[in-house]
């Protein structure tokens, strides 16, 4: 069965999530725990938690195909000690969050290294994630690292990088990745073609092994093959769908394997066409 579903709102609350899903044609979905752009955060109330499970289980929705993206403002690879004890600090409290409401994976982006180097922002990322899920025992949530664009300083767009803080951490095996088609695009990984595709599988196999794969993010790119811009575009409508990639890409049947969530532009009527059109190409 394909999973497939888009970022939700959860500004009517985390307990009307799952009926919103499954109203746009989804099986799967993404949230934020907190307000992107804000530090701030805290743990739901558990009258509303025990309502969001209920909700999950009411639409038949499973916790290990839907997860939660971290908070636009962390990066525990920052040199400034402030921003990197906050980034922390929210990381190990929105695990507490995906926990509370019975989920499994926080998804979040490595973070960028602002000029000082990329060993040294692994290395902060490595100390940061040791804090983190040293405080997060008591719960089973996986961490998943996103590849980002390949532009600035940012860490995390290739899998070499994604490897080296995997095999770095104390706890390996609580951290997966996740896969986003926007930007691994952005930074040269044609999917396009079937030997464009079955290298980038090879690619993740040899570097942090397939298993470690757990969600893909479908997005198309605005710009074109390697340009490192991290634009996202509707599917069909970028420089991925124009030349019907994404029905190759999603043929694969290892790809297939895998829940797919829709980071793209639009709302929740855009997100039910995309839906629908992305289930029209596998026929």
């Amino acid at each position: 069965m394909i999973r497939l579903g888009a970022h939700m709102s959860t500004s009517k609350g985390f307990d009307k999530v799952p009926k919103d899903t499954v109203a746009i044609g989804g099986n799967t979905f993404q949230i934020f725990p907190h307000s992107p752009r804000m530090w701030r955060a805290s743990l739901p109330k558990e009258e509303m938690a025990s309502s969001f499970i209920d909700e999950m289980k009411e639409k038949s929705l499973d916790p290990f195909d839907c997860m939660v993206h971290s908070g636009y403002l962390v990066n525990i690879a920052s040199p400034n000690e402030e921003v990197w004890e906050k980034s922390v600090n929210l990381l190990s409290l929105e695990m507490k969050i995906t926990a509370a409401l019975g989920l499994k994976y926080l998804n979040f982006h490595p973070g960028s290294h602002l000029g000082d180097g990329l060993q040294e922002g692994v290395e902060r990322i490595l100390k940061g994630l040791e804090m983190v899920l040293g405080e997060n025992q008591e719960n089973d949530v996986i961490l998943l690292l996103e590849n980002v664009a390949a532009k600035g300083n940012h860490i995390g767009s290739s899998f070499d990088e994604l490897e080296m803080i995997i095999e770095g951490s104390a706890q390996p095996e609580r951290i997966g990745i996740t896969y986003d088609t926007c930007h691994g695009f952005d930074s040269g990984f044609e999917i396009r073609t079937n030997e464009g595709v079955l290298k980038l599988i090879d690619e993740i196999d040899s570097k942090v092994g397939y298993e470690k794969l757990m969600m893909i993010h479908l997005n198309d790119s605005k710009f074109p093959l390697g340009a490192a811009k991290d634009r996202h575009e509707m599917i069909g409508k970028g420089y991925i769908g124009k030349e019907d990639g994404f029905r190759v890409f999603l043929s694969n049947e290892r790809i297939q394997e895998k829940p797919w969530l829709l980071e793209t532009p639009g709302d929740d009527a855009d997100h039910a066409l995309e839906i629908k059109y992305i289930r029209e190409l596998l026929g």
